[in-house]
């Protein structure tokens, strides 16, 4: 698994696999988030994946996020997600639209440059994103 820390209490990865939940749980995570649409090559099966993180005793969020289709439901379902149980980890295809949907859920609650910096560190460029962040930052003060 590639995971990736953005916060002490999130973590992203690419794809990951049903064999892989009861590891992360294991490893003290506590909620799955699941931002891989079913019908996207690759993607493991959002049932099977809730039956995995269920089995293994974690919380369970399927947040299906279509490449360019981001919505406000997917960002407050995500910040919703990550008030629950601590820490967690989020999936994508890279985890780059997992990473997205964080800092837009923390837009106005953190910097921009914070949000820029962290994604950066962790291998993930948010600088097409910006204008959405500044308006989400924009509601929210």
């Amino acid at each position: 698994m590639d995971l990736r820390q953005l916060t002490p209490n999130l973590a992203v990865s690419p794809q990951i696999g049903i064999d892989d939940v009861p590891l992360l749980a294991e490893s003290g995570f506590k909620t799955l988030i699941n931002n891989r649409p079913n019908d996207e090559a690759g993607a493991v099966d959002n049932e099977a994946m809730a039956k995995a993180a269920a089995d293994a005793g974690m919380d369970y969020h399927y947040l299906p996020f279509q490449p360019g289709q981001v919505t406000p439901d997917l960002i407050q379902g995500f910040a919703s997600a990550l008030d629950g149980a601590k820490p967690a980890i989020a999936y994508c295809r890279s985890g780059n639209r997992s990473t997205v949907l964080w800092a837009l859920s923390q837009s106005g609650k953190q910097s921009e440059t914070e949000l820029l910096n962290t994604a950066a560190e962790a291998g993930f460029d948010l600088t097409g994103v910006v204008p959405l962040m500044r308006s989400l930052a924009g509601q929210r003060s």
